[in-house]
């Protein structure tokens, strides 16, 4: 028998259950369209002074320090470290999906299957049908079930993946930001050690100078044996204080290597090879205005997108609450053979068989579970958008505070510095009558470690004005636009992976829009996405 006359019919029925399926997948979408929720922003920062004006945030903050060293640590631990390839890594599951998601708008069940079996039937069992007892059976066939989007469901499901897409590229903008930041934070928390310690240094060998004062007029009978002991005390508290900076600053080098992704040793090499002083902050920056954050901090952008994502599963839930509507079908060749294991006869037109047709399926005795499934949804959706809220107040706090910082720090060191210049005065006067006999060594021991302490005031004010401004460009977002033109994945583990597995178009992973907008809602969509094989 022919099969030609089966398979023409197979088509026609094939193609009125595609006319079908296109009428059933231009129906309604159900679920909420996500809006862009307010922002509870004020027009002008709080924080006002001089030095701060609202002009363009400088993307590349770091270099405003015009160190080169801290330039090269920037640039290594954006091309290293290990956390911000991670996120990117992220960003790949995220594509993949999201694929996976495109991929359930075609038929979500298929198979081929085939089968080959010895089938005796019971001699004692009624056969009406009069068929051998013992014979061979053979089938091979494809069979498949199509649920069609009638409702929007799985648009919905698209439109939620790549809106968590999205938000995987504005969390690894956010690492990006809050990498550079700690780089240049422990950076200047190296050197704000390294300049203590030499403090402590310098003052050792003024306080030893004092001591060998001391020790002089005590031996000529000028003086009692307690001015030795104080001054040896003093010196000797000095000399313990080293230590424990050194303890902090090769913790800090240590928390540096770390964020470089290597290994503690070159870097604490590298940087005692290039001694520089504490990174010196410009004396004026530029904030741009309030409402920039909600485009600049990827953290706010992540939870827009979070929150987007979230509003189309509403529409995923609600889907199951309406009938759904598949198309299903079976093509294959059966035969049977009494004359042992043959297939002669298994392709020929009489062998083939198919049934095809709709079918729906509606939960109506589940509705209180889908209802209530539906309500989860949409509360975690208001958490989320609570959330945005609650990001965009604290990010604006946060760039309050670090301005506060900044300015009174910088006021405050004009008071530090005149106090160091009258304690290192008062230092000399102090030794300068004390080796004249005119004031005990106590007046000594009081002005030198007053110096001390004015002097580690100073530094520390220096390295909290550098720290606030760090904080600063952070709390703005600054730094995430190192990224933009460059593959999120480094190109070595893009070769290790391909070697691994398939990852088709996904891999390498070129970079994305950096507008980093809401989806377009699933109403919007196409009915059909391609999908990625």
């Amino acid at each position: 028998m022919s099969l030609k006359r089966p398979l023409r019919k197979l088509g026609m029925a094939i193609s009125e259950f595609a006319i079908l399926n296109l009428l059933i997948l231009s129906g309604c979408t159900v679920g909420p369209d996500f809006c862009k929720p307010k922002a509870n922003i004020t027009k002008n920062w709080y924080a006002q002074d001089p030095n701060v004006t609202n002009g363009q945030i400088n993307q590349q903050w770091w270099k405003t320090f015009n160190d080169p060293v801290l330039d090269q640590l920037v640039e290594q631990a954006y091309r290293q470290n290990l956390p911000l390839q991670i996120a990117g890594l992220r960003i790949l599951e995220a594509r993949a999906r999201l694929a996976i998601a495109i991929g359930e708008q075609y038929p979500q069940q298929q198979e081929v299957f085939g089968n080959v079996s010895r089938v005796r039937l019971s001699r004692n069992a009624v056969n009406v049908t009069g068929i051998p007892h013992d014979f061979w059976n053979y089938e091979l066939g494809f069979d498949a079930v199509w649920e069609l989007d009638f409702w929007g469901k799985y648009r919905r499901s698209i439109e939620s993946q790549q809106a968590i897409l999205i938000a995987s590229v504005a969390d690894y903008d956010n690492a990006l930001v809050s990498l550079v930041a700690e780089v240049g934070r422990t950076y200047t928390v190296i050197r704000t050690f390294e300049s203590l310690i030499e403090l402590a240094r310098q003052n050792a060998r003024v306080q030893k100078e004092g001591l060998q004062i001391a020790e002089s007029r005590f031996r000529n009978g000028a003086t009692t044996e307690l001015d030795v002991t104080q001054a040896r005390s003093l010196l000797e508290s000095t000399l313990a204080s080293i230590p424990r900076l050194q303890i902090g600053l090769e913790q800090s080098q240590n928390a540096l290597s770390t964020l470089l992704g290597q290994p503690v040793g070159p870097v604490r090499t590298r940087l005692e090879q290039q001694k520089k002083p504490i990174p010196v902050a410009p004396t004026r920056v530029a904030v741009g205005m309030p409402a920039e954050l909600l485009r600049r901090r990827p953290d706010i952008r992540s939870a827009e997108l979070l929150a987007a994502a979230q509003s189309a599963r509403i529409g995923v839930a609600k889907a199951d609450l309406y009938p759904s509507f598949a198309l299903s079908g079976q093509i294959g060749f059966q035969t049977t053979s009494t004359n042992g294991l043959n297939f002669e006869h298994l392709f020929d037109g009489g062998s083939l068989f198919y049934n095809a047709g709709p079918t729906f399926n509606w939960p109506i005795l589940n509705y209180g579970r889908i209802k209530n499934s539906v309500r989860v949804q949409d509360a975690q959706f208001q958490q989320l958008l609570v959330n945005y809220e609650n990001t965009v107040l604290r990010a604006a706090q946060e760039v309050e505070d670090s301005m506060v910082g900044y300015i009174k720090a910088q006021q405050t060191r004009v008071f530090e510095q005149n106090s160091v210049a009258a304690a290192q005065r008062s230092v000399e006067i102090a030794l300068s009558q004390y080796r004249e006999g005119a004031v005990d060594y106590q007046r000594v021991l009081d002005t030198q470690r007053e110096l001390l302490q004015q002097q580690n005031n100073l530094t520390q004010t220096n390295s909290d004005i550098s720290t606030n401004l760090i904080a600063l460009y952070k709390a703005l977002g600054g730094g995430w636009e190192l990224s933009i033109g460059k593959p999120f994945v480094p190109a070595a583990t893009v070769t290790e992976m391909r070697q691994r597995t398939d990852w088709g178009r996904i891999l390498p992973a070129e970079p994305l829009p950096q507008s980093l907008n809401p989806p377009k809602p699933a109403r919007e969509m196409p009915l059909l996405q391609r999908p990625d094989w």
